[in-house]
């Protein structure tokens, strides 16, 4: 039969109806949002380029994480911005580092309620916004990288994080940090590997958020944007070495990859809908060119149909409390 007698708009005629058949659904526990702390602020300080996100000091940090326990949101992705770098990014392994003083802030003001993540890279932390330690012609040094790495994880999970997030592609970056969590007794602190993170120009207002002191680019470690398959190697290699989770980022322009990789692996999938992709939004937004909302859930939605079981996201506070109204 066609039409008159299959009519597919019966199942769009109306709210109720769409709801009841709808193939993709964003549930606010798959939503994971990035937050920032800086090393000695007393009041939480707004990012020019990200309206709405916000530098926290360590008490606004507290009581936003709180915030978004109570919105439901699946986790909390914890960025540091220290007042002091150095070639080495020693601040990044400090027990009293911005970062994981602050993981021990969230985890004692929420503690298993939601999953309390760190990122794993040493960029917010060297002074020349590098995500590894340089040799001494200015090339990223991937294996003495390496051993900064398994420190760093140390001193996160000692510090009570529940999951790190290497995110700097160096080679062997998972597998190293999963021994050196094992060693230390650390079985139980998973790993969401960056396993795709593309060389993107949409990173920039991220790298006011943390004040980047980068010059050059990281096109030598960061993945060529043309490419997919080499995607999908790093992916195999990341769930070959312990990958507890994989990530693509950014999201919203490799949705193509999203899909490819959910379906090459059985591990979760996440996608990291990224600082430019946010900021986008909002401009239009705030020009009046577009329905806010309306757009916000829609990315979301489009990223969870192409494969994505976590997104994370700025708006995932907001996000999950109009989905919890929604449904």
């Amino acid at each position: 039969m066609s039409y008159p007698e299959i009519r597919p708009r019966r199942l769009r005629r109306t709210p109720a109806v769409r709801r009841l058949v709808s193939e993709t659904r964003v549930d606010p526990a798959e939503l994971v949002v990035p937050m920032f702390v800086k090393e000695g602020l007393t009041e939480p300080r707004a990012i020019s380029s990200l309206p709405g996100v916000l530098q926290h000091s360590r008490d606004s940090l507290r009581k936003a994480a709180v915030e978004a326990v109570q919105a439901g949101v699946g986790g909390i992705m914890l960025f540091g911005v220290p007042e002091q770098r150095d070639p080495t990014g020693s601040g990044g392994i400090d027990p009293d580092g911005i970062l994981n003083v602050a993981i021990r802030d969230v985890v004692a003001e929420v503690g298993d309620a939601t999953v309390v993540m760190s990122d794993l890279c040493l960029d917010e932390f060297t002074s020349h916004g590098h995500c590894g330690l340089l040799t001494p012609d200015g090339a990223v040094d991937n294996d003495s990288t390496l051993a900064a790495y398994a420190e760093m994880a140390v001193a996160q999970a000692a510090a009570g994080v529940g999951m790190v997030g290497p995110s700097g592609m160096m080679d062997g970056q998972v597998g190293v940090v999963r021994r050196a969590l094992d060693a230390a007794g650390y079985q139980d602190v998973s790993v969401l590997a960056y396993a795709v993170k593309y060389a993107s120009a949409f990173y920039g207002p991220f790298r006011e958020a943390v004040e980047s002191a980068l010059e050059g680019d990281r096109r030598t470690y960061q993945q060529d944007p043309a490419n997919l398959r080499e995607s999908l190697r790093e992916v195999a290699l990341d769930v070959a070495e312990g990958a507890d989770l994989v990530m693509v980022k950014p999201a919203l322009p490799y949705l193509d990859v999203v899909s490819a990789v959910r379906a090459a692996v059985d591990v979760p999938v996440a996608a990291y809908q990224v600082s430019g992709e946010y900021a986008m939004v909002e401009a239009a937004a705030a020009n009046g060119w577009i329905d806010r909302e309306r757009v916000m859930l829609e990315t979301l939605t489009s990223i969870k149909r192409a494969g994505a079981q976590v997104i994370l996201t700025y708006w995932a506070v907001e996000a999950a409390q109009l989905l919890r109204e929604r449904y």
